[in-house]
């Protein structure tokens, strides 16, 4: 069966399903080109207001397929480098992604699978779920942005123990470090995911893209430059149509409608 990224409509939510059964849903350059043709379909699509991205059955995803990789050992370098560029593209679209991208995890984020959910905005576990960063148990460094993600999140001790060591780590100790928003009972993940995605699909869609832009880039901004860009957009917000009915509905005691 070969692997795939599927994709789906649940009212104003795209689901994007990682499906590769038979290596435990383990990433490949189909996958990352078909994610990034994914956003950018919903990006330009008003009546999609949230990404909720998940895997086929029991994992959410293994990461990388150890057998490909194996085989580019025998291949020119260019080859590996590219196919992380695959990689690196679909994160940092994911990133860059105006909408919220919220990842429902069941069993499994290893290795690059855990980049992954880690590049989402909020992170939805079961609560036997299992996230390992298990590049050095194959004496491989990370990628995916594992390491700059865990790095702006946690203590440099804390991702050294993650990184170094390939420690199994579980959704409870990861919701304690904030990395981890919700755990759900075993197979409810997506429906767990998907009841916020709607709680987020139900607020204004300009002032969630502000949001998601000021905090991606506040880790690298001087105070002064950060003042300035929440001045920008509060104020474009503000006199964004929107503005008018979210403050209008709460003067009125009523639930607003956004465009």
């Amino acid at each position: 069966m070969p692997a795939e990224l599927k994709s789906a409509s649940q009212g104003r939510t795209m689901v994007l399903t990682i499906s590769n059964p038979d290596a435990r849903n383990a990433l490949g350059p189909e996958i990352y080109a078909a994610g990034v043709e994914a956003l950018n379909a919903a990006d330009s699509n008003p009546d999609v207001r949230s990404v909720v991205l998940t895997g086929t059955g029991s994992t959410f995803c293994a990461g990388g397929n150890l057998q490909r990789l194996l085989a580019n050992r025998d291949q020119p370098r260019e080859a590996q480098a590219q196919s992380i560029d695959g990689l690196h593209g679909w994160i940092e679209a994911i990133r860059t992604f105006p909408k919220p991208v919220i990842a429902a995890v069941e069993g499994a984020a290893a290795g690059a699978g855990f980049s992954l959910a880690l590049a989402c905005d909020f992170i939805v576990a079961a609560d036997d779920a299992v996230f390992v960063m298990a590049y050095s148990s194959v004496a491989l460094s990370p990628d995916g942005g594992g390491s700059w993600s865990l790095a702006q999140m946690l203590p440099r001790q804390a991702v050294n123990e993650l990184l170094m060591c390939g420690e199994r780590i579980g959704p409870q100790r990861l919701q304690q470090l904030g990395v981890v928003n919700r755990i759900a009972v075993p197979g409810a993940a997506l429906a767990d995911a998907l009841a916020l995605a709607e709680r987020l699909n139900e607020r204004a869609p300009n002032v969630i893209a502000s949001i998601k832009e000021l905090v991606n880039d506040a880790p690298a901004a001087p105070l002064n430059r950060h003042l300035a860009a929440e001045r920008e957009h509060f104020v474009r917000n503000l006199h964004h149509a929107n503005g008018g009915v979210g403050i209008r509905a709460f003067l009125a005691k009523q639930k607003p409608e956004y465009e």
